[in-house]
């Protein structure tokens, strides 16, 4: 009986160590990655704070704008020939 009492114990200590943290310094730091490459992609973080913050066009100019860039996904561009003078793909020079 006391096998099998330890046993447990034992198995059960083992369960309880695999949900320990083993590098808290590690979990303190989540995140800190994606927060410095969001920071550097913003151009004004601090823009919360500025009440006039708002600058650029205005509504109709970027309305239109905006229906011309969605427009230019609903026909793709036309393709163009492009001619290889001089060479080959396999960049022997013609040579195969």
């Amino acid at each position: 009986m006391t096998y099998k009492r330890t046993a447990g114990t034992l198995a059960a200590l083992c369960f309880i160590a695999g949900c320990v943290s083993i590098h808290p310094e590690l979990d303190q730091r989540s995140g800190d990655a994606m927060s410095a490459a969001k920071n550097a992609q913003t151009l004004n973080p601090q823009v919360r704070r500025d009440p006039n913050a708002v600058s650029g066009i205005d509504g109709r100019p970027a309305k239109e704008a905006m229906d011309r860039y969605v427009d230019s996904f609903k026909s793709p561009p036309a393709t163009t020939n492009v001619i290889n003078i001089g060479g080959s793909l396999n960049g022997q020079g013609g040579q195969q």
